[in-house]
């Protein structure tokens, strides 16, 4: 079996044995095996391909390094599920990079211009209408990122303020239910990426950012002047993290849950946490996020295979 993409190079033998196992659990083996795809698998042996939607400035989840490569947490996860997916359909499988946005996902995963959508996705009842989700990888929350020395303690102060966020996020549908609620006439400043909401704040025509408070450090750590800017506030929504694909897929559900299982069990969830989130990013600096007690758990129960 061929080793993941970008992991490092004494990868656990356990693993493929254990992805081996998946496979042969999805689907039966021989010649006939190509007849019986469905869905995403069995585009992906007819195409030679797999459509993987990443994020631009999502760190360290999904973004681009200096080569404008995708890389992150979240990519990784996804290089690991591409393997189970050539192993299903019996075929080495070309990566196909397709950058989306917030506002763009899940319409990209809903009409096949990607197959698997990596980067800081919440999972919620109402995207699972469209689309499925991966079990969960991550779990964040909404909170607010403003400079050093803001009035800005919490989500009241916000009253009559601008505040940055992203074009279809949670945190966007978050903010206007807060400002309705508490009626703080919230002056909702709508943007494309995080990017450019971050840069809304640097150059002072917003007085706060709001997103998940994880993507909020990602972008304070690869900023130069990262001394000028704080997260403030309590959470003010609670956003588990999977990976996007097409609802009504039942075996590339499959494979999707019990790779993550593999993973779990194997440990590899959390060597590529530690990897991104507590050490040193390509570009130098560190995130220093220590894993949820949430998180733990969550993994600890995936990585029991239900029988």
């Amino acid at each position: 079996m061929k080793r993941i993409g970008m992991l490092p190079s004494a990868f656990p033998s356990l693993f493929a044995a254990l992805l081996a196992a998946v496979v042969l659990a999805v689907l039966p083996a021989g010649p006939a095996q190509a007849q019986e795809l469905t869905g995403t698998l069995a585009k992906a042996r007819e195409s030679g391909t797999i459509a993987i939607g990443y994020r631009e400035s999502s760190v360290p989840f999904s973004y681009l390094n200096a080569r404008n490569e995708p890389i992150g947490y979240s990519i990784e996860l996804c290089r690991a599920l591409v393997t189970a997916i050539e192993d299903a359909v019996n075929r080495s499988l070309t990566i196909k990079w397709v950058p989306v946005t917030s506002d763009s996902r899940i319409d990209a995963v809903v009409s096949g211009k990607v197959d698997l959508e990596c980067g800081s996705t919440t999972n919620n009842l109402e995207r699972q209408k469209r689309v499925s989700f991966s079990p969960t990888m991550f779990v964040s929350g909404t909170k607010v990122l403003v400079k050093k020395g803001s009035p800005i303690k919490s989500f009241r102060d916000l009253a009559n303020r601008k505040v940055a966020v992203t074009a279809g996020t949670t945190n966007e549908k978050t903010l206007r239910e807060l400002s309705q609620k508490f009626k703080l006439n919230i002056d909702l400043q709508v943007t494309r990426d995080h990017a450019e909401s971050f840069g809304l704040v640097k150059s002072g025509q917003a007085d706060a950012f709001a997103t998940d408070d994880v993507l909020l450090y990602g972008l304070i750590a690869k900023d130069a002047a990262k001394a000028d800017y704080e997260v403030v506030g309590d959470f003010l929504s609670y956003d588990p993290y999977g990976i996007m694909y097409r609802k009504g897929d039942p075996q590339l559900n499959k494979v999707v849950v019990d790779t993550f299982q593999v993973l779990a069990e194997d440990g590899e969830i959390e060597r590529q946490y530690k990897r991104w989130f507590l050490r040193k990013l390509p570009s130098g600096e560190s995130i220093n996020l220590p894993m949820s007690a949430q998180l733990e758990t969550i993994i600890q129960t995936m990585s029991v295979k239900a029988e």
